[in-house]
């Protein structure tokens, strides 16, 4: 499965991942491709967004931790690492 969350998308870049991908909000996309389509995407997305993009992308694997996290640009949530699991730091706010 490869999950992309992007702050925002060039429009060509956003018209050609519909063709992989359902969009359940703007800029979120989900899809089951084979890991070879997976990886082909990942690299279009690196070769034609820019920083500005932030974008977040998560892709499931075969071995532990089961996913990995890229990003491109800088992104609204923070990322960490620890004990080599890849996080996405939620910060709660208090009302």
């Amino acid at each position: 499965m490869l999950v992309v969350v992007a702050n925002d998308l060039p429009p060509a870049v956003r018209g050609r991942m519909k063709l992989w991908f359902v969009e359940p909000k703007p800029n979120v996309f989900v899809s089951g491709v084979k890991d070879s389509v997976a990886v082909y995407v990942v690299d279009y997305l690196y070769k034609h967004c820019p920083p500005e993009s932030g974008i977040v992308i998560f892709r499931s694997l075969p071995s532990p931790p089961g996913y990995e996290i890229r990003t491109i640009g800088p992104t609204k949530k923070t990322l960490t690492t620890i004990s080599g699991l890849q996080l996405v730091i939620e910060t709660l706010n208090h009302h």
